[in-house]
């Protein structure tokens, strides 16, 4: 595997024979439409276009077919996340991280160094880290990943076949409404919305479900227990925002707010935190039990985070 100095992976390609290319640039531009000509030259100027044996090659070097080529991403500008991730166990298979809020697990759009993936390579030196589960960018706690590559898909089934019990944490409305019925397992049916970052609960047959407790109230707000029994997109936040309790500082239910880019509010973290994960380890059959050491806060109200 190809890595930089900053630990981020590099992507391979295929220059196959038969192609009407007279130096690399044309197949690269060909090949990746979506990438302008002038960021190609400008990763090839960087050397981030490279040989299996690691030497940079030029953007006006000859074609040659038949072989691999490794490039890496580059990013002009990319939002900073001033928190850190804390590793909380490590072994020979697996690697446990407490995620903060605001950090992607992986790179995506303006992400790339400032990802949770890319710090723990850094920080580890294990470049085959690879996240067996995701939470979102604005939730925090736990995130576990497969240290061998052999093993990956051992560990990734647990998730596939509902083995893993995930305990969240949410700060939400108080509801005179919603706290005597608790605990509730809330049933619902979620598909995509006309906007791809929303989801939408629509008639049919339940595809979802979430068991909901009460942890504690200091009114206006309450912190809840969540244990969802499936794993659909935004699904904790869907259901309380159903609930009329939509979590602390959601900046997507009940209203999407506009997507902010580099200028981040860091001062309104989600607050929705992945608290603990249990499972059998399919490698050691040793039981697991992960618990983050982040605590949210009734005081987010006014602009507080997690711990």
């Amino acid at each position: 595997m190809k890595v930089n100095s900053e630990g981020v992976s590099a992507s391979r390609v295929y220059l196959p024979a038969g192609v009407n290319h007279s130096t690399l640039l044309d197949f690269f531009i060909t090949h990746f439409p979506h990438i302008g000509a002038d960021e190609w030259l400008a990763r090839f100027d960087q050397g981030l276009v490279i040989t299996q044996d690691g030497e940079a090659v030029a953007a006006h070097d000859a074609y040659l077919p038949n072989i691999h080529l490794f490039y890496f991403r580059r990013l002009a500008r990319e939002p900073e996340i001033p928190f850190e991730e804390r590793i909380l166990y490590q072994d020979d298979h697996i690697l446990v991280a407490d995620k903060p809020h605001f950090l992607p697990v992986t790179p995506s759009g303006l992400y790339l160094h400032q990802t949770l993936l890319n710090r723990l390579k850094k920080k580890t030196g294990i470049q085959t880290l690879s996240p067996i589960h995701r939470i979102d960018r604005d939730t925090a706690g736990l995130v576990v990943f497969s240290i061998n590559p052999q093993e990956r898909a051992r560990y990734q089934n647990l998730f596939r076949d509902r083995v893993v019990k995930k305990v969240y944490e949410a700060i939400a409305p108080y509801s005179e409404d919603l706290i005597p019925r608790l605990p509730l397992t809330y049933q619902s049916r979620l598909e995509e919305s006309d906007h791809f970052l929303q989801m939408q609960e629509v008639e049919g047959k339940s595809n979802t479900d979430t068991y909901i407790e009460l942890i504690e109230m200091m009114d206006p707000w309450a912190k809840y227990r969540l244990i969802p029994g499936s794993g659909k997109k935004h699904q904790l936040r869907c259901h309380l925002n159903a609930l009329g309790v939509p979590i602390l500082h959601d900046q997507i239910y009940p209203i999407l707010t506009p997507y902010q880019e580099y200028d981040l509010d860091l001062s309104k973290p989600l607050q929705l935190l992945a608290k603990e994960i249990h499972f059998t380890d399919p490698i050691t059959a040793q039981e697991r039990v992960f618990v983050s050491q982040k605590a949210l806060d009734f005081a987010a109200d006014a602009g507080g985070s997690t711990i």
